[in-house]
């Protein structure tokens, strides 16, 4: 089967990115003013008539739509994620929130009240794993079925119900990965892959996502919605090449990123809109290093 979604992180207030979720300029690239959601919400509306599916709609046939079904998801769990549901509201919008266990009733993050309120609101709580690890595909085992067990347990333990969806952290994706996310009893798991077709994993449904960022602009997660044949194109190309350069450089990789985008975040930085050109809207020098 096929499925468009689209991944967000936190969503803040008037560009405050301190106010929830993981800190630094490598996490600060993924989330996204107030404002400038509330845009992305216009535009998806504008291009799709809804309504959207929830994961566990995919298995029972109950989706609404007859076509491509689409999906919103929100990864890490920070504090934001109920300003993030208000806006949902205003769209009669249901979507999935993916929890750093770990980090429940920790500064920036969400309360396990306000994970349970979500839960009360018709959202889909997930976990993102137990730590957030920053290359789970490269995880031994039986630091994998930790992860995954921890996390499930903790929020089975808040919401009072089986824990059966999730998403991977950071975008570090193996065959492994859904193996051990099965044994833990997830159903649906998300990766970062932006392709729309799935496929199982030991009975647990792996779907695809496209990811927005700061600088995205609304018309980017239109396209992506409304089946846009050159944009697809684009994010899988680019997604695949930073792929290779993931599994060649390893952890260099990931030192490399932090240190060029905490440089660029000491840079002077445009006045905050809905960008205008570039990939994402950016001129050239503007925005997160990619």
């Amino acid at each position: 089967m096929r499925a468009i979604t689209l991944l967000y992180h936190d969503v803040v207030p008037s560009g405050d990115w301190a106010s929830s979720g993981f800190q630094g300029a490598d996490a600060d690239e993924y989330k996204m003013d107030g404002e400038d959601f509330r845009r992305h919400l216009k535009a998806i509306k504008d291009r799709f008539a809804g309504p959207l599916t929830l994961a566990p709609e995919l298995s029972s046939g109950a989706s609404a739509r007859e076509d491509v079904p689409v999906l919103l998801t929100f990864d890490d769990g920070g504090a934001g994620a109920i300003y993030t549901a208000d806006m949902l509201d205003e769209f009669g919008w249901k979507a999935h929130f993916f929890v750093t266990a770990g980090r429940i009733d920790s500064a920036g993050f969400l309360t396990s009240r306000q994970v349970r309120e979500l839960h009360a609101r018709g959202h889909v709580i997930g976990s993102h794993s137990y730590t957030h690890p920053l290359q789970m595909a490269r995880c031994p085992a039986a630091q994998l079925d930790d992860e995954w067990r921890r996390s499930v347990a903790c929020l089975d333990d808040i919401l009072g119900e089986p824990t059966l969806t999730a998403s991977v952290p950071g975008g570090y994706y193996s065959r492994q990965v859904a193996v051990s996310a099965a044994r833990a009893g997830i159903k649906w798991l998300f990766n970062s892959e932006p392709v729309t077709r799935s496929h199982t994993v030991e009975g647990c449904l792996v779907l695809g996502r496209f990811g927005a960022k700061r600088g995205s602009p609304s018309a980017w997660s239109a396209a992506v919605v409304a089946g846009e044949g050159a944009v697809r194109t684009r994010e899988y190309m680019f997604w695949n090449t930073k792929k290779v350069a993931k599994m060649i450089l390893g952890p260099v990789w990931l030192r490399v990123r932090v240190a060029l985008l905490e440089r660029a975040s000491r840079a002077p930085q445009s006045p905050p809109g809905e960008p205008g050109s570039g990939r994402y809207g950016n001129s050239p020098g503007d925005g997160p290093v990619r």
